[in-house]
């Protein structure tokens, strides 16, 4: 089941991150940018948690076991631009993975979005995610370096999605 999220849900999505980035995300860094990067990255954001557009799929049992959203605002800023939209942190389970979960997320994030007036979404990517979010219909813009608290600079690639 997909879910938008509450506030209630901010261990579980923690939780989620914990048990997540490092399984995925080893393959495609290096050891030392995960062990500064990581510690920031697994914190659930409780205005994205209740920000409305940020969503959980759950099992038969309530855990959480993919996650992911949009929002209007630029990620660490409340910048907002006419018709640009923002995917935000993502997350499968490593026991999860290839059962569709992420699909259906990402998908419920296009529609809503573009039933919102949104044109076009963004996404830092991290490397590991970069194919999947390409196969769901963004291209790669560039690489880039996302600035992280702690003044923390973590390498992902800027992906892009049209709409309509």
């Amino acid at each position: 089941m997909i879910r938008t999220t509450t506030l209630a849900d901010i261990d579980a999505v923690t939780a989620l991150f914990a048990a997540t980035y490092p399984v995925l995300l080893a393959p495609f860094y290096d050891a030392d940018v995960l062990e500064i990067a990581l510690p920031l990255m697994t914190k659930a954001q409780p205005q994205l948690l209740a920000s409305g557009t940020f969503y959980v799929a759950e099992t038969d049992d309530g855990s959480v076991v993919s996650c992911g959203g949009w929002t209007l605002e630029q990620p660490g800023t409340a910048l907002v631009q006419p018709g640009l939209a923002h995917i935000r942190h993502f997350a499968t389970h490593p026991e999860h993975t290839r059962r569709g979960l992420a699909r259906a997320i990402i998908q419920r994030c296009l529609t809503d979005a573009a039933a919102r007036g949104v044109q076009a979404l963004e996404c830092q990517s991290t490397r590991a995610a970069e194919s999947f979010y390409a196969a769901s219909g963004f291209k790669t813009v560039r690489a880039i370096d996302v600035q992280l608290p702690r003044d923390v600079l973590f390498p992902a690639i800027l992906m892009r999605c049209e709409l309509g």
